[in-house]
């Protein structure tokens, strides 16, 4: 860490000049991104696999609409360098037991994984594996980018640059990487839930619902990796009553929750609230009920905001404000 933060990448490279590492045993690429260019958050990061490279992409493309949320849903490691304050005792007894010290500002190494879903945590032994080969990869490639930035620019937008270690030496090579957009999940279904729901069809109601990343974290258990919980509510349109509310955990996977609500949206509307119209903002969501409106016969509509949804957001994240929460 001493050697990249002597060496100051981010003075000549930017987020996106990535390049990409496999390293013997790991089943997926990481993709290495130098962050720091404005002198904000000094890092090396490895987006893992074609879902942390699609991801970074997407993220890179969104700019002002960048949410914490989207970012937090994106699989990397981070190296990063932080001032005194952010760092906790775990890094600090992780020092202690190196022998070595530091002083000044954004001179602390952290070391962070990043998990759909999940609030950034201390890194595992592979992961610290793959930081180590990706440091090491930057103390090499920093310098020759420097000399010639078209070494990070293949023929094509698919192809990368790919650091391999075959047998101890590491070697360059140019791989094409697809960046797949689908998610195949294994979404659930109620029958009997769907079939009342039919029986209750045209509906009368016009819903919101929403599906969203609460700010705080939960640990169920000490030293156990936290999570965000997410909230699916539902709300009367023309009345802004929630008639709906449930909590859902990202745990295993984000995919395995997803593939939850579709069941979870027909119990609640075949338990009295036949839909005529149902207004949606999150893409996700858009995505999983619309087999849902085409079995049910209602309306699913895209809408860039959520009346009464984000009134009672608005109002709940002030009552929780309130508390001190």
């Amino acid at each position: 860490m001493a050697q990249v933060k002597e060496l100051a990448p981010w003075e000549w490279m930017e987020e996106d000049d990535i390049f990409g590492i496999q390293i013997s045993g790991i089943k997926e690429l990481g993709f290495v991104s130098v962050m720091g260019t404005l002198g904000e958050h000094l890092a090396v990061a490895v987006y893992q696999g074609v879902k942390g490279l699609g991801g970074f992409w997407q993220m890179h493309s969104m700019g002002p609409k960048l949410t914490p949320e989207f970012a937090l849903q994106i699989p990397q490691v981070q190296a990063s360098f932080e001032d005194r304050e952010l760092i906790t005792k775990e890094d600090r007894d992780v020092m202690k037991q190196l022998g070595v010290k530091y002083r000044g500002a954004k001179a602390w190494p952290q070391f962070r994984s990043y998990r759909p879903g999940c609030f950034p945590w201390f890194i595992e032994k592979d992961e610290a594996r793959i930081l180590t080969c990706a440091l090491e990869q930057v103390l090499e490639m920093a310098p020759r980018f420097r000399e010639n930035p078209d070494i990070f620019m293949p023929a094509t937008d698919q192809d990368y640059l790919v650091r391999v270690n075959n047998n101890g030496i590491w070697e360059d090579s140019v791989q094409q990487v697809v960046l797949r957009e689908e998610k195949i999940l294994d979404l659930q279904m109620n029958d009997e839930a769907l079939a009342h729901l039919r029986t209750l069809m045209p509906g009368k109601f016009i819903l919101e619902i929403d599906f969203y990343m609460m700010e705080e974290p939960v640990q169920e258990k000490r030293n156990e990796r936290p999570f965000f919980p997410f909230i699916l509510m539902l709300a009367d349109h023309e009345s802004g009553m929630i008639v709906g509310i449930d909590m859902l955990t990202p745990l295993p996977s984000l995919e395995e929750m997803w593939s939850e609500i579709p069941a979870i949206v027909v119990e609640k509307l075949a338990d009295g609230l036949p839909p005529r119209e149902i207004h949606i903002k999150d893409d996700m969501l858009y995505i999983l009920l619309q087999s849902v409106a085409e079995e049910a016969g209602f309306n699913l509509k895209k809408q860039p905001r959520l009346k009464q949804i984000d009134r009672a957001k608005k109002e709940l994240r002030n009552f929780t404000n309130r508390l001190g929460f």
